[in-house]
């Protein structure tokens, strides 16, 4: 069973706290199956913009479409849930028939305005003294619930379909230019005024 939780952002702070938790799992602080970074334009648009799978590899494989149904079925409202009921013959009909707790997926969908970001993770285990402090400085609001092996085999194996896969597929919008952003900042190319304008650009994309 591993731990899911939701750091919900003002702003786009998200991208920080991501380029740390992959710093504490290098240290061993923290053992994650996955972490993604969502936005919400001003639009109100919710995309996924990173997550450490697409960091470290730059595919999403293994996580990325996961990542999209999770955040369709949080963010998607009436209609997400509808395709689903309808492809899966009523599987998804409740939040609670994936096992994922309806109070943690109602809050965490109405925290998140226009501009803002948010930190989802997939945590097997953490050394919390050492971790939480550093996520902290971040600031943020913290919501929390388990999922267990059962509930995490049951959204990948409704990804098997391929219309609830293209969905979730639609959620992301991956790239690779925050990495290039941080690399040109760290060699002083950008100053940290202009690091945090294309960050924001991106983020709005």
């Amino acid at each position: 069973m591993s731990d899911l939780i939701a750091i919900t952002y003002k702003g786009q702070k998200a991208f920080d706290a991501l380029v740390k938790l992959g710093e504490l799992q290098k240290m061993k602080l923290i053992e994650l199956e996955d972490a993604a970074v969502v936005t919400m334009n001003e639009k109100g648009k919710v995309k996924i913009k990173q997550t450490l799978e697409s960091q470290r590899t730059g595919a999403v494989a293994t996580w990325g479409f996961f990542w999209g149904f999770l955040i369709g079925l949080i963010f998607g409202g009436p209609l997400f849930w509808g395709l689903f009921t309808a492809l899966l013959g009523g599987l998804m009909a409740k939040r609670t028939d994936i096992g994922i707790d309806n109070n943690f997926m109602k809050e965490v969908g109405n925290s998140l305005e226009t501009g803002d970001s948010a930190l989802f993770l997939l945590v097997i285990k953490a050394t919390p003294d050492k971790v939480l402090p550093e996520l902290e400085k971040f600031g943020g609001t913290v919501f929390q619930t388990s999922l267990s092996e059962d509930a995490e085999a049951k959204l990948q194996k409704a990804l098997e379909h391929d219309h609830v896969n293209d969905a979730a597929g639609d959620m992301l919008e991956l790239d690779g230019e925050l990495e290039q952003l941080n690399k040109l900042k760290e060699q002083g190319v950008l100053t940290e005024e202009e690091f945090e304008a294309k960050k924001k650009q991106l983020s709005e994309g």
